[in-house]
C-alpha cells in the first residue's frame, strides 16, 4: 500500500467470501455482528471493484457503506457514479443494482454494514466492465 493510504482498520486477510465477485484483489475483515448487523471492513487495492448486484430483502435489509480510507467510486444502475472519500456515507436500499470500489490510482476502504432484514441475500451480477469504469477519472 501507499504511504497516503492509511485505514484505520484492520486490511484483514483476502476476501474468501465474495471475491469472485470482485475485479481485482480486495481483503476483508470481519469487525463485529453483534445484534444481527455484520460489520466489515472492506479494502480494495487500486483499479478493483466489485460486480453490480442487488442486495434483496423481504423487509428490511440493504448496505450502508462508510468510507473510511482512499478514493473509491459508487454507482447505482441508469445513475451517474459518485467519487467517494473518507467520511461519506452510501445508503443502499434492498432492490438498488449498483456497484462500488477503489479508484484507478487509489487504494479504498469503507466499513461495510449489512441492514438485518427478512429474507436477506445478494444477487451477484456481471463485471463493471473496463470501458465503463476507465471513463471515471
Amino acid at each position: 500500500m501507499s504511504e497516503a493510504f492509511y485505514d484505520l482498520f484492520p486490511r484483514g486477510g483476502p476476501n474468501t467470501v465474495a471475491g469472485q465477485y470482485f475485479s481485482g484483489a480486495s481483503y476483508l475483515c470481519p469487525l463485529s455482528n453483534e445484534g444481527g448487523v455484520s460489520v466489515s471492513n472492506v479494502t480494495f487495492e487500486p483499479g478493483c471493484r466489485n460486480n453490480w448486484h442487488i442486495h434483496h430483502a423481504k423487509q428490511g435489509g440493504g448496505q450502508i457503506l462508510i468510507c473510511v480510507a482512499g478514493r473509491g467510486w459508487y454507482q447505482e444502475w441508469g445513475k451517474e457514479a459518485q467519487e467517494l472519500h473518507p467520511g461519506d456515507v452510501v445508503n443502499i436500499p434492498t432492490g438498488v443494482k449498483h456497484w462500488h470500489g477503489a479508484a484507478p490510482d487509489s487504494w479504498f476502504s469503507h466499513l461495510a454494514l449489512e441492514v438485518p432484514g427478512e429474507n436477506s441475500s445478494n444477487e451477484w451480477l456481471e463485471a463493471v466492465s473496463d470501458e465503463a469504469y476507465g471513463q471515471l477519472d
